[in-house]
């Protein structure tokens, strides 16, 4: 489709950029005190984006821009997903972020690129769109600058980000070599016309999958995000374990269900290695590593937020493991789960940042009598990590009930039996958080101040957590149109 055709696909991203233009002149009016303003239409813009995402719900597929973005069911989901954890995320921030407006044009800027990155269809685009999301989440990162810590993430994150960047475009470089297509159709219409060899091949789809794996987070390249997580202001902490993650997914899926497969039916149930370069094994390997290496350190940490980094490494794990077998129940589990972990993990991550505040700590041992001195906060606490550990009868326990189950139904039984381990061991690290909260008397016993904006905000995020975990099927159904019809 030519580019002006495309614009009418194209409605929420020009309606975002419209609105970031609009907030940094609107900055340029506003008196001091007058701009928590910003954020308040940051938000209201980002609903109305999320209105114009709906409307593009089961569209036919359409290549836009000459092939260089697609716009599908599962770019759709993706990007509702990035839309409303950017909403969360600012309504997290503005209590605490009140007149700065680059913060909240940031995120705005970040969510754009997540739009981009769930509707890639070309080497070019996705190179593009990561790096939008990735330097703005650097700024992000380093965004309260007289923070030693900050400071440090940013420099970390922009460093790794640089490494695995180069290191994936020279994957595709490879295969812009192999088939001289950057259109993700083509190169594996190439691939399937033309096999080149399978070494060159397999040392190209590595290289690619060391930049992807540095997004959502996938051992070995997870070495930025404990530090990350611990330096950044903590809503952004919030921020990266979910929007990013998710956009990083999405881009993962499509390269796998592009250009190492090819669907073998129009309904794109299942797909077919283009050549038989053993991935699925290779995924699975990651997987079990991923899971392993970030519920084994997180038993070691003292400090809460990077105990949910190394938390956030694992759950990516879960969710790669269901990547394994290629086919439309793997890959809607996996956008199921999304769903799931963003109200759970959002979740946590307010009481985080209320109490963690309230406290002046990041330490676990700071949690101590939390259960008396905040009652509402503590048990919604425990709540969330509960349902992080896949307890029923919480939403984290249907998340990764479907999880399990994609990977049962094709065969992988050690799998799933390292899933459920890795599920058993991460129980031990949020209980111990339960145990200091209830069973730990506070060295001071006065009440920690929880006023009505966080009390509403957390009762908005607990009741999809208890909601989920015994209705779910709308849920469900949301995600299977998004593999029912595919490019």
């Amino acid at each position: 489709m030519d580019n002006l055709s495309s614009l009418s696909y194209f409605v929420p991203e020009l309606f975002l950029s419209a609105a970031i233009l609009l907030i940094i002149i609107l900055d340029l009016l506003l008196k001091k005190e007058q701009k928590i303003w910003t954020g308040i239409l940051s938000a209201a813009a980002l609903l109305i984006s999320v209105f114009l995402i709906f409307k593009q719900y089961q569209l036919p597929v359409h290549d836009i821009f000459n092939g260089m973005l697609v716009v599908d069911s599962m770019a759709v989901l993706v990007k509702l997903i990035a839309a409303v954890s950017s909403i969360i995320i600012i309504l997290f921030s503005l209590p605490y972020v009140e007149e700065k407006t680059e913060y909240y044009v940031l995120i705005l800027i970040t969510t754009l690129g997540m739009f981009l990155m769930a509707s890639v269809n070309d080497i070019l685009m996705i190179i593009l769109s990561m790096e939008l999301v990735g330097l703005m989440s650097y700024v992000l990162t380093g965004f309260t600058k007289r923070n030693v810590k900050s400071d440090e993430a940013s420099l970390k994150y922009i460093l790794y980000a640089a490494a695995s960047t180069a290191v994936m475009a020279f994957g595709f470089s490879y295969i812009y070599g192999m088939t001289g297509e950057t259109n993700l159709i083509k190169i594996q219409q190439a691939l399937m016309t033309n096999p080149p060899n399978q070494a060159a091949f397999f040392i190209a789809v590595v290289l690619v999958l060391a930049g992807l794996g540095y997004k959502i987070a996938m051992v070995p390249f997870h070495f930025w995000l404990p530090d990350v997580y611990e330096g950044a202001p903590t809503p952004i902490t919030a921020f990266l374990s979910v929007g990013p993650k998710a956009a990083g997914l999405a881009v993962m899926i499509r390269f796998l269900i592009t250009v190492t497969a090819h669907p073998t039916s129009g309904m794109a149930t299942a797909f077919a290695q283009n050549l038989q370069v053993h991935l699925p094994m290779l995924i699975a390997v990651l997987a079990v590593i991923t899971m392993t290496f970030g519920n084994t350190v997180a038993l070691r940490q003292t400090n809460i937020k990077r105990l949910m980094a190394y938390s956030s490494i694992a759950h990516a794990g879960y969710m790669i493991m269901a990547m394994v077998v290629f086919n439309a129940e793997g890959f809607t589990a996996i956008l199921f789960y999304l769903i799931i972990y963003m109200f759970m993990n959002f979740g946590a991550f307010w009481v985080i940042i209320t109490m963690t505040k309230r406290l002046n700590s990041d330490e676990i041992s700071a949690f101590r009598g939390l259960g008396y001195r905040s009652p509402y906060a503590a048990v919604a606490l425990a709540i969330f990590l509960f349902s992080l550990t896949g307890l029923p009868p919480l939403a984290g326990f249907i998340g990764k009930f479907y999880l399990f189950a994609a990977v049962i139904k094709a065969e992988w039984y050690v799998l799933a039996i390292l899933g459920v381990l890795n599920s058993v061991v991460s129980l031990y690290y949020y209980a111990n958080i339960v145990r200091t909260m209830f069973l730990e008397s506070a060295p001071v016993q006065e009440a920690v101040p929880f006023n009505l904006y966080d009390k509403v905000l957390l009762t908005v995020l607990l009741v999809p957590v208890l909601l989920f975990g015994v209705y779910w099927s709308p849920v469900l159904r949301l995600t299977e149109i998004s593999f029912n019809v595919f490019h």
